[in-house]
Parts: C-alpha cells; sequence; structure tokens
C-alpha cells in the first residue's frame, strides 16, 4: 500500500530523550491520525485536527484498543546464531565455541544462509522490529544472502562480514588481507542501496590480531559513511583475556580506539566493565552502546551501568543479542532492562525505554534523520501494539492503568511478540509474510 491512507489511533512518538528538555520529549495524541504517502509520513496529528483536511478518498484504517509508535530497532543481534537461541549452560567464551562456531561454520553454504535470513527477517517483523544493527559471519555470502532477504522486504537493516583472524576455529578465520578485500567488495555492492548499509564487523578483540585490527580501522577510514559494529567489556573473564592480548594498550576501548574503530558510527555491544577513562573515551568520541539486557542475565555476564552511561551522555540503544539473548522481543528487552536497573538502585522509566526502543536507537545508528518518529518526511515504518493481546495484558489495562504511564509500563512487561498487532513497513503492511 503506497498510495495516500491515513490510520487513526491512539499514537505516541518521541522528540527527544526524555528528561534531556525543559518541555515534553514526546508527542500523545489519544485519538491521531498518521497520514502516510508514497511509504512516508505526511502529517501526524490529533483527529479533530487532521480528519476534516483529508480528501475524501482517503482510507482511513481504524486501529482500536491499541497503541501506534515507530518500528523497533534492534542496535545488536546476530542472524547466523538463529538457530542456537535458548542454548543451555555454558557463559560466553564457552557459549561461542559450543554453539556459536559449528553453526556459523553452515553459513558457507548460501541456500543455508538464506533459509535463515528470511526466517530472521519474519521474526524480527513479527515482534515489530524494522531496523537492525546484524552480524554475518566470516562468510561473505552470509552479507549476501541477509542484504538480499532485506531487499525483498523493504527493510532498513546494516549488515556486515565478521572479521576474524586468531582464537577461533580454522575453517571460520580470515585474514587481515581477506577480511579487508571481502568487505571492500560488499561495500561497493550493497551500501547505500535503497535502505541498506554496511558495518565493517570484527567479532571482538581478541579474535583479531593487531595486523587486522590495524587493516580494518584502516578501511574505516577510506569509507567514513558506513558502522562498525563489535562486542566490548561483555563477560569478566574477556576483559581478563583482551589485558593478556593487548599489554601495550591503556584498557579495552583504547584497544579500539588507537586502530581508528570508535567514533559516531560505531556501536560497541555490551559495556558491562567500563572503567571511568573508558566512559570517557566513549563520550570523546560519540561512539554508541548496544544494551543487550537479555542476553547479559541469560549467559550471566553482568549488570550494566545505565547510570555511568547517561551520566557520561554515552548514545545508547537496545539489542536483543539473539542468539545470546533468548527473545527477539524488544519488548522483552526491555523488560529486562528495567529489572536490571531495578538490581543497580537506578530508576528506566517507560517513556525512557520506548524512547530507547525507537527515536533512541535511531540516533545510536546515526539514521534518526530517515526513522524513529512521525516526523513529516520520515519513512513511515510503525507498528501496532494491541492492548487486548492477551488476556491479562487486557485484563491489567482496563483494571489498573489510569494514564499513559501506567498503560505503558504494564504494556512493556507484560507484553512479547503477541502484543505485537501489526508491523508496517515503508507504509505497508507485512502481515502476509507471517
Amino acid at each position: 500500500m503506497n498510495s495516500l491512507h491515513a490510520h487513526r489511533g491512539e499514537i505516541l512518538y518521541f522528540l527527544d530523550e526524555p528528561d534531556r528538555r525543559a518541555e515534553p520529549s514526546w508527542v500523545y495524541h489519544q485519538d491521531g491520525v498518521l497520514l502516510i504517502e508514497d511509504g512516508y509520513i505526511a502529517g501526524c496529528g490529533s483527529s479533530a485536527d487532521m480528519l476534516d483536511q483529508l480528501p475524501s478518498d482517503v482510507a482511513v484504517i481504524k486501529h482500536p484498543n491499541a497503541l501506534i509508535v515507530p518500528g523497533f530497532i534492534d542496535t545488536h543481534v546476530h542472524y547466523p546464531q538463529y538457530n542456537v537461541l535458548a542454548a543451555y549452560g555454558t557463559q560466553l567464551l564457552e557459549w561461542l565455541e559450543t554453539y556459536t562456531f559449528p553453526e556459523e561454520r553452515k553459513f558457507a553454504d548460501p541456500t543455508y544462509a538464506r533459509l535463515i535470513a528470511d526466517q530472521f527477517l519474519d521474526e524480527l517483523i513479527g515482534n515489530g522490529t524494522t531496523t537492525a544493527l546484524v552480524f554475518g559471519t566470516t562468510h561473505p555470502q552470509s552479507v549476501d544472502a541477509f542484504f538480499n532477504a532485506s531487499l525483498a522486504r523493504n527493510l532498513r537493516m546494516i549488515c556486515g562480514k565478521v572479521t576474524m583472524d586468531r582464537n577461533a576455529p580454522k575453517w571460520l578465520l580470515d585474514t587481515p588481507q581477506s577480511a579487508v578485500t571481502e568487505s571492500e567488495n560488499l561495500i561497493r555492492q550493497w551500501h547505500g542501496k535503497q535502505r541498506l548499509g554496511y558495518a565493517i564487523t570484527p567479532r571482538f578483540a581478541p579474535t583479531s590480531s593487531d595486523a587486522q585490527l590495524k587493516a580494518v580501522g584502516e578501511m574505516r577510514q577510506r569509507h567514513p559513511d558506513v558502522h562498525v559494529h563489535t562486542h566490548l567489556a561483555e563477560n569478566a573473564r574477556e576483559c581478563e583475556w583482551v589485558r593478556e592480548l593487548f599489554p601495550n594498550h591503556d584498557n579495552y576501548v583504547d584497544v579500539y580506539h588507537q586502530y581508528g574503530l570508535t567514533g559516531s558510527k560505531s556501536v560497541f555491544a555490551h559495556g558491562i566493565y567500563l572503567q571511568h577513562k573508558e566512559w570517557q573515551t566513549l563520550a570523546d568520541t560519540d561512539s554508541v552502546i548496544a544494551h543487550c539486557p537479555t542476553s547479559n542475565l541469560f549467559i550471566g555476564s553482568g549488570l550494566f551501568d545505565l547510570k555511568t552511561a547517561e551520566q557520561y551522555q554515552v548514545r545508547l540503544g537496545l539489542g536483543t543479542d539473539v542468539g545470546g539473548g533468548d527473545s527477539f522481543s524488544l519488548l522483552r528487552t526491555i523488560n529486562e532492562a528495567y529489572k536490571i536497573q531495578q538490581l543497580n538502585g537506578h530508576d528506566l522509566s517507560p517513556f525512557k525505554s520506548l524512547y530507547m526502543a525507537t527515536l533512541g536507537g535511531a540516533r545510536a545508528l546515526s539514521l534518526d534523520s530517515h526513522i524513529g518518529n512521525f516526523e513529516t518526511g520520515k519513512e513511515a515504518d510503525f507498528l501496532v501494539l494491541d492492548y487486548h493481546a492477551t488476556p491479562l495484558i487486557k485484563r491489567r489495562l482496563t483494571a489498573a492503568a489510569d494514564n499513559l504511564q501506567e498503560k505503558l509500563f504494564a504494556l512493556q512487561m507484560l507484553g512479547d511478540d503477541r502484543a505485537i498487532r501489526e508491523t508496517w513497513v515503508m507504509g505497508t503492511s507485512m502481515k502476509t509474510l507471517r
């Protein structure tokens, strides 16, 4: 559906991070209209203001007992780990050896890679996620498969080939030279094609030699408009390993920084075990942390320090980190993020959570000129959250939710993929893919 059409219902979106501006940072219409033209936002306002201005032949789609919000944005996820989701009994380093590396070997087969890419993207859509920053494998064909599947769905996605030349099985390793050659071929083929973007993707510092990190850092300087996507300080043993492998660097962040891999389009997943000097470097370079609470709890990695991240004003997004995380749902991810901050003695409001999943995620990925809210001219990626998704949600919202904050919080704590009534991408319903 790419002609002019309208959606009527309860609407919420953000203009800025909550608590960062004096005036309200969100726009809420209890009865609003979202106007879409050729896949872009043509207007958004109250029904009282909008309906009388619409041409008489414009279709108005009604969404009762629901909340219309921008599409969710997942700032860290691994599509090749789709089949090892919810794997039992290990922490990070053992989990990679036991589950992840054997599964990623299969992505040398383009047919298998396309099968998983299709299933993965349909799962994202079913959970209301319309944009993600995604790991491939060391195989270039894994990225080809992912981008072809994304093109077929007209999704805004970022992906990259993993670079990894040590401390992993030989059958997954590349070299400094092949990492650059294959990545640059993929950049030329895919970066900027329709809604696609590329990310230079070293798995994490321990699996890249100094020579490879130097090479990919130099590649990043040649392609400053692409993203960098990697892991940082996820696990205590990992951090000890980095100190052993890189004794001439001040800290974990410094390893990436000295090789030119920090910056405004650099996204580092996790960031649990960071010292103040590392936070300062991230802030000074405008780098991003992807907070992955479901994964941090499932693999037993630790509790993210949101308060310190806020103090340093480091940009943040939310990531499901499937398959370390055990759910594709950003509602589930918000649920776990709230609990982690409770354990840390810090508050995470439902408005801040939803901001992080929408406009905050768009800003984290430097995509907020395209997506993240309902400002006129932006791409019409949005979803419809169902207030009656389950009997429990319906009962809770009917019986004891007197204001928007209460409704939003209950939906975040009780919701999952069942709460996603419908996902729309560039103004087109994706229901037929489920």
